[in-house]
């Protein structure tokens, strides 16, 4: 009896180290990249572009609630901001939009770097819309931007996780949502040229999402892709690094039609990565494209593939990650 009473005692002893070496292996940049998911997005995106949000017009009560709604989801997932305790909102005065709208805000959250937290990746989307159509009609722009405004909210849930499991980023990440984008990117503007809330000389890249639920015409029935713009402007390294990320990651098609500086439709410079850009710090903006749905009610939270949305989040994550971990920072290697 004492023998077997041993080798139960061995074997349980056994299976507790096992369970416990299992239950501290150390997660990877892929664990928290499957965070990311299809169903979370959706649920989100469900609320965030519903009518009660009333179109997110600039400086109307619809907008309002949004910035509440982003902000409780970093108090909930207790993620900081980097202005003071509990306060996630850069006021942007009524003065500053020059008659085009009231008093605004951006909204920002933080997390810091273990390592370099000098050194500050923003990763930016805006969260107004068009508002009300004159005809009555909601704008709920599920797509633009509120594709991009839940993807910041899952990526940065997944930054809070490896933070927590002891593994966050070396560099610091400013989750940045802007307002006034629809009427000028005046958030954003703000931001980079009024009230900087890390220097800009810290600032190593910014990362711009602005549209990545749905596909356009010209890829229907070839979808797996997504357009870029101003990686190679600013820093060819950026370049080089969003496509070694997304062929070990994601594999999306990376379509640059519109990064030619002769595109007619300029979207380089109608976004708000530009006023980074502007500034010298490098940029990425990821956008799928214009569709029919494009600032009109139509651009709905039903019409989003979720999917599609889970993997370009993704991929950005990843794109974060490996600018907030690398052993030094991206060069800059052109002017604007």
């Amino acid at each position: 009896m004492k023998k077997l009473s041993f080798l139960f005692c061995a074997i349980i002893l056994i299976t507790s180290c096992r369970s416990s070496q299992n239950k501290n292996a150390k997660k990877d940049v892929t664990d928290y990249a499957k965070t990311i998911t299809e169903s979370e997005l959706k649920e989100m995106l469900y609320t965030y572009a519903s009518d009660e949000f009333e179109g997110r017009r600039t400086g109307e009560p619809g907008q309002k609630k949004a910035i509440e709604f982003i902000k409780k989801h970093y108090v909930d997932n207790k993620i900081p901001s980097p202005i003071t305790e509990g306060d996630y909102f850069q006021e942007v005065p009524e003065s500053f939009f020059n008659g085009q709208a009231k008093a605004s805000e951006n909204v920002v959250a933080f997390i810091k770097g273990s390592e370099k937290p000098n050194e500050i990746i923003v990763v930016s989307a805006h969260l107004d819309h068009i508002g009300v159509s004159s005809n009555g009609g909601i704008n709920n722009g599920a797509d633009d931007d509120g594709s991009g405004t839940i993807a910041i909210l899952e990526i940065a849930e997944a930054f809070k996780m490896a933070e927590e499991d002891g593994n966050g980023p070396k560099r610091s990440i400013l989750f940045l949502h802007v307002t006034g984008e629809e009427i000028g990117l005046f958030g954003s503007r703000y931001y980079t040229d009024v009230d900087p809330i890390f220097p800009l000389e810290n600032t190593v890249a910014n990362l711009n999402i602005d549209m990545i639920g749905r596909v356009d015409p010209k890829h229907e029935g070839d979808e797996n892709y997504l357009y870029l713009i101003g990686s190679d402007k600013l820093s060819k390294e950026l370049h080089n690094i969003s496509e070694e990320i997304n062929k070990k990651y994601t594999n999306l098609e990376f379509d640059y039609t519109y990064n030619d500086e002769n595109d007619p439709n300029r979207f380089y410079y109608r976004s708000d990565h530009y006023n980074f850009a502007k500034n010298n710090i490098p940029v990425i903006f990821y956008f799928n494209g214009t569709h029919a749905d494009y600032h009109r009610p139509s651009d709905t939270p039903d019409k989003i593939n979720y999917g599609f949305l889970e993997t370009r989040s993704r991929l950005i994550f990843h794109t974060a990650w490996e600018l907030a971990n690398r052993e030094e920072r991206i060069k800059v290697d052109k002017n604007t």
